[in-house]
This record gives C-alpha cells, sequence and structure tokens, in this order.
C-alpha cells in the first residue's frame, strides 16, 4: 500500500538523535492520520548509527534503511532516498533534530492540497554563528538571482516534494543544495516555501565545512550551464569561438592593410606589423576562436551519439 508521506533521511554519524527524531516523527504522523515510511540512508557512519536503525526497524515496521559502505556525501544518501521512496509526498529532513517534524503536516498539505511540486523550508530564525549565517544570506542572494526562483533559503534540509518530481530528478555530486533548480529544469514550476522552525543542536557536531562556500557557487554555475546549453553546446561554444575568431581576424585584417598602405605611401616610417601589440591579440583572438569553435563541434558529435540524447521526462501520454 502506498504511503501518504516518505520521510528521507541522510545521515552521518547521528547515533544519539536517532531514537529521539523517530519518536518525534511517529508522534506527529499519528496524530494527524498519515501513513508514512522512513529511509534512514546511513552515509558511512563510523559510530553506532546502523545499529540504532535496525533496532528502531524492531520497533517500528515503518523504518527502512540503507547503508553505504563509506561517506558518499549527503546528495548520494538523498538520490538513494528518493530511488526507494514511494510515498504520494515525499519529505527529506536531516537528522540532528534541526529541522522539526512538526512541520510535516503543514507541508504535506501544501503539495496535496495546495497543488505545489515542492515546497522549500525557511529557516527564517536561525540558532546559527555569523559566519555561518552571513555566506548562507549572501549564497542565497546569489543563487535567487542566478536561477530566478524566489526562494530565501536554498540549502534548507526540509522540503516536500510531489512524487513525480523525486523520479523525475537526479541529485549527484553536491548538487543537493540546488535541487529547486533542478526541480524547475524538470519543469516542475510550482515551487513554494514555508517558514518553519530552526532548532539548535541538541547531540554531536556539523558535518559540514567551509568548503560549501566554495563549492557551492561553482555548482550553480554549472548547473546553470548544463541546464541551458547541455543538449546544445554548440550554441555557446560555437557562438563565442566565431565571436573571438572574428575579432581576430577583422583586427588582424586591418593591420595587414594598414601595413601595406604605410609601406607603399611611406617606405621610411612605416613601422613592421609584428611590432605593434595588438597583432599578437588578434592572433590569440583567432587560436582561442577556433579552440572554443572545435569544442563546441566535439562536444555537438557526442551528444547525438549519446544514448541519452533522447532522453526527455514525459509526464502524460494519450494513445
Amino acid at each position: 500500500m502506498i504511503k501518504d508521506v516518505s520521510i528521507v533521511i541522510p545521515l552521518f554519524n547521528e547515533a544519539e538523535s536517532l531514537p529521539e527524531l523517530h519518536s518525534w516523527i511517529k508522534k506527529v504522523v499519528d496524530e494527524n492520520n498519515l501513513s508514512y515510511e522512513i529511509w534512514f540512508i546511513n552515509d558511512g557512519s563510523t559510530d553506532e548509527s546502523w545499529n540504532v536503525i535496525e533496532a528502531l526497524k524492531i520497533k517500528d515496521d515503518n523504518v527502512k534503511g540503507v547503508k553505504f559502505q563509506r561517506n558518499y556525501g549527503k546528495s548520494a544518501g538523498l538520490h538513494t532516498g528518493f530511488q526507494h521512496a514511494e510515498g504520494h509526498v515525499v519529505v527529506t529532513m536531516d537528522a540532528d533534530l534541526q529541522d522539526s517534524p512538526e512541520e510535516l503536516p503543514g507541508l504535506y498539505k501544501m503539495i496535496i492540497e495546495d497543488g505545489f511540486d515542492l515546497v522549500s523550508g525557511w529557516k527564517q530564525k536561525r540558532y546559527d554563528p555569523i559566519t555561518k549565517t552571513l555566506p548562507t544570506k549572501l549564497y542565497n542572494w546569489a543563487t535567487r538571482k542566478m536561477s530566478g526562483i524566489e526562494l530565501n533559503d536554498f540549502n534548507c534540509g526540509l522540503k516536500a516534494y510531489k512524487y513525480d518530481v523525486i523520479k523525475s530528478i537526479e541529485v549527484y555530486g553536491e548538487m543537493h543544495r540546488y535541487i529547486p533548480l533542478l526541480a524547475k529544469w524538470a519543469g516542475f514550476n510550482k515551487i513554494g516555501e514555508k517558514v518553519v522552525q530552526h532548532q539548535a543542536r541538541k547531540y554531536g557536531t556539523t558535518k559540514f565545512g567551509l568548503n560549501r562556500f566554495i563549492n557551492g557557487p561553482l555548482d550553480l554555475l554549472s548547473i546553470n550551464f548544463v541546464s541551458k546549453f547541455g543538449k546544445r553546446p554548440m550554441h555557446i561554444f560555437g557562438l563565442l569561438g566565431s565571436l573571438l575568431f572574428a575579432l581576430g581576424f577583422i583586427t588582424g585584417g586591418y593591420l595587414s592593410v594598414d601595413w601595406v598602405f604605410s609601406l607603399m605611401l611611406d617606405m621610411d616610417n612605416y613601422y613592421p606589423i609584428t611590432d605593434r601589440p595588438i597583432f599578437y591579440f588578434s592572433l590569440i583572438f583567432m587560436v582561442i576562436g577556433t579552440q572554443l569553435f572545435l569544442a563546441g563541434f566535439i562536444a555537438e558529435l557526442l551528444i547525438r551519439n549519446s544514448p541519452v540524447r533522447n532522453n526527455y521526462r514525459i509526464s502524460k501520454i494519450i494513445d
């Protein structure tokens, strides 16, 4: 029987918080008469997390788990959870008790009754140091501007999805920060936001370092580029290459004509073309332009021979 809600929880070394988190989730879903399943994705934990999950399974048959052989990261955990989840609504949350299960009924309602494809939590009031909140605000501002999605907290772990959304996207690398953008790219445009509680961390320490502030913007550039030009690389590389080559060719042509006329009209005062710095810029433009054009051409050949070149997401068929 398909459940009302699937709860996907990626975790790494969170043995202390799991029993309390499970009890809290069960209390909330039981009070709201929601059928449920909880997928704990153990991302190579080195503590007793897996033993705790096995113990919870004995107490509650709705508990399910996946154990990774080593630590792969949050995106891998979410992707695996999405593959296994079968609920009408899929909710993701962190395992550290900073995401409140009390938000589950509200998120479920926004998907089922209000018709949103995806609802992202917004931790309007955060219990984090300024060294984390300030870069996060900057990151969210940049993501809004580049993606066109008006969310205040892209990286909030507490999100709800329509079932079709999680089966239509692939989360890889560190793309968990940009799931709303992945969903928009897949054709799910009704994206909402809900102000949610942010709990102070009760057990353990954060698992994310400062590298997320470096990797995050790079991933954003990558996903924007792939979403726009992934199936038509010649449109960007060919255009840039042609423009640079044309600029270099026109500049070189002008210098050549100017040099010839100078040589013909005033042989005593002409300068060799190779003495002019702009000549070398024109050569550089032509070389780089040629390389970009060839890169686009080769990428286009690879796309045309790819087995997934026509792998399009189809939502409905009338035959």
